[in-house]
């Protein structure tokens, strides 16, 4: 079924991040895998080819254009190339809206230009040891001590954690905290009494640096208070949407490139004498992913669809991103069964996409709490 979410320019914009990966990133990935985290000059490399910042506007850096449909190919095209160590779409859509919508004239300049160059790598904090969906839970606190934030407390988790120059962190601004006394404040590196933990070991996705934070009486300037004072839990609402459906993007597309590439393998690969593709298992396997994966495509296409409309509401943007993300790992895992003992070798892509892949349920919300939040919305 051919797609009609996409234009000719967006299909010259990904042939631009095509060539951008096979240069920059594609001969580095295994080394930023074994060190852990990628090289800095892979961020100013993604400036300078007008990857970041996209929706930015141009007068500070950006590319000026809130056309969803240009993350959703990026998304798409580092999915295929299984570049899971630059966290471009963190920066873009998950970081990139707080500064943009909420950031005052004053933050975007000082900010946004670092941002669309790639000097400027972001993080958002808001995971902490003990609270992870749930943003009453959160203990990191900023006391208003006059010009200046007093931060105290713990992030755990945090994407982009050792290589970001600027974090927004969800605070408590008020003793109770919760949906009315949380905000968000910029610290920015080099700040007093701002620490980094150890790169955390994790089961995939081995390049892309997530780390613990530690604030430890930071001083926040004034002027680094992000949207409105105990504001926070009403811009986390607001920006939960897109985050979710670039999560549901990346799935998708994670899902029908590992069926591409299991499909061509049961074609070749033989077992009693035979193309594994000449088996009645081997072939149903591979109808029902073709199917739900095409399924499901349309149903992400159509929301990205409605997301340019600004008309993506929070329930479909939460049935994206659960489906989406439990077909990536059902696909997955299936694709690495028929690859047999294969599957299991690191130099497999199945494996690879198996174990960098697992995430996606868990991040942007787990599966339990995207359930929660069309069965309120359902049944209020």
């Amino acid at each position: 079924m051919q797609r009609e979410l996409f234009t000719a320019e967006h299909e010259a914009f990904r042939e631009t991040v095509r060539t951008f990966l096979a240069k920059e990133v594609t001969p580095h990935h295994a080394r930023w895998e074994t060190e852990g985290i990628v090289d800095r000059a892979a961020w100013r490399a993604a400036g300078r080819q007008g990857l970041l910042g996209i929706a930015v506007p141009e007068e500070y850096g950006g590319g000026g254009t809130p056309d969803f449909r240009y993350a959703a190919v990026l998304a798409e095209e580092f999915v295929k190339a299984g570049a899971s160590g630059l966290a471009v779409g963190l920066h873009n859509d998950i970081v990139g809206p707080y500064l943009t919508s909420l950031g005052t004239e004053e933050q975007k300049r000082r900010w946004l230009p670092g941002f669309c160059s790639g000097e400027t790598i972001t993080a958002i904090a808001m995971t902490e040891p003990g609270a992870g969906s749930d943003l009453q839970a959160i203990r990191t606190t900023a006391i208003d001590a006059g010009d200046h934030w007093l931060l105290g407390g713990a992030k755990t988790f945090i994407s982009n954690g050792i290589l970001a120059d600027l974090v927004v962190v969800v605070a408590r601004t008020t003793e109770e905290g919760g949906a009315k006394g949380l905000s968000l404040l910029v610290v920015e590196r080099g700040m007093a009494g701002f620490e980094r933990g150890r790169n955390l070991d994790k089961i995939g996705q081995k390049a892309q640096d997530t780390a613990e934070l530690f604030f430890q009486d930071v001083r926040v300037p004034k002027e680094n208070l992000l949207g409105e004072e105990n504001g926070a839990f009403v811009h986390l609402m607001t920006n939960l949407a897109q985050e979710r459906l670039a999560i549901a993007v990346a799935a998708i597309a994670a899902a029908e490139h590992l069926l591409a590439v299991t499909t061509e393998y049961v074609k070749e690969r033989e077992a009693f004498g035979r193309p594994l593709a000449r088996l009645q298992h081997v072939r149903f396997e591979i109808a029902e992913m073709a199917t739900e994966c095409a399924v499901t495509r349309t149903f992400v296409d159509r929301c990205v669809t409605e997301h340019n409309k600004a008309a993506l509401d929070p329930v479909h943007a939460s049935m994206a991103k659960w489906w989406a993300t439990e077909l990536q790992k059902r696909v997955a895992d299936r694709c690495l069964q028929l690859h047999g003992g294969y599957g299991y070798m690191t130099e497999f892509p199945v494996a690879k996409a198996f174990t960098d892949g697992r995430i996606q349920t868990i991040y942007g919300g787990t599966t339990e709490i995207m359930k929660e939040i069309i069965g309120r919305a359902l049944l209020s």
